[in-house]
């Protein structure tokens, strides 16, 4: 039998945002979703220090070629496949506005587009886990004043993978991230959610937990 979990990192660090929310739909339902703070699921920020690696993500990490393609511009609302079935797309109403959808992705939109509040701190990061039975979908938002160059992942700490990156036209201030483990299962320790600058610097990070099997 085949399950479904949804993980979302720093949900309790909505009222020290100031409240609003990201719109993040799975299968057409949109609850709003904060991170920024040490705070439920989140354990704060790592500089590094992880070294062990798994198969799974030392097969996926990227070539130095691909380090400083930065997020893919994307217009408002458009629907981009992201693994998995489900697609990501961003709205300009609000900040950190966007959807996750596997079913009915026209109508995730339009919930989401009551949800337009600032729910990320500046300089941070969200992160989401989406698992149906082996397969694994990690998907966020990013706020930062420097557009990333990437974002990595480091899954119960393995090697860094790379995410794939999508922001609006313009220079909105944001942008959401998305990285498609597929086979790999859900994370058994933490997941490392880093943002590079052009320069190698780290502009944020965020670190959370999956919640315990059963939960």
């Amino acid at each position: 039998m085949r399950t479904k979990r949804l993980v979302l990192a720093g949900v309790a660090a909505l009222a020290l945002a100031g409240g609003g929310g990201t719109a993040l739909a799975v299968n057409g339902a949109a609850p709003p979703v904060a991170a920024g703070g040490t705070a439920g699921e989140t354990v704060g920020k790592t500089a590094g220090g992880q070294t062990r690696e798994t198969a799974a993500v030392r097969a996926s990490a990227p070539p130095a070629a691909s380090r400083a393609a930065g997020p893919r511009v994307v217009r408002p609302y458009q629907p981009v496949e992201i693994g998995r079935g489900a697609k990501m797309g961003l709205l300009p109403e609000g900040r950190q506005n966007y959807v996750v959808a596997r079913e009915d992705y026209a109508g995730s939109v339009e919930r989401a587009k009551g949800y337009a509040g600032d729910s990320i701190r500046p300089e941070s990061l969200s992160g989401g886990l989406h698992t149906e039975g082996d397969d694994a979908l990690y998907t966020g938002a990013f706020r930062t004043g420097t557009v990333p160059a990437r974002v990595t992942l480091r899954i119960d700490g393995g090697a860094e993978v790379e995410a794939g990156m999508l922001r609006l036209p313009g220079d909105p201030g944001w942008g959401t991230y998305h990285y498609d483990a597929a086979g790999a299962g859900a994370p058994r320790e933490s997941v490392t959610v880093t943002a590079y600058g052009p320069d190698g610097s780290v502009l944020a990070d965020l670190t959370f937990r999956p919640f315990p099997a059963g939960h």
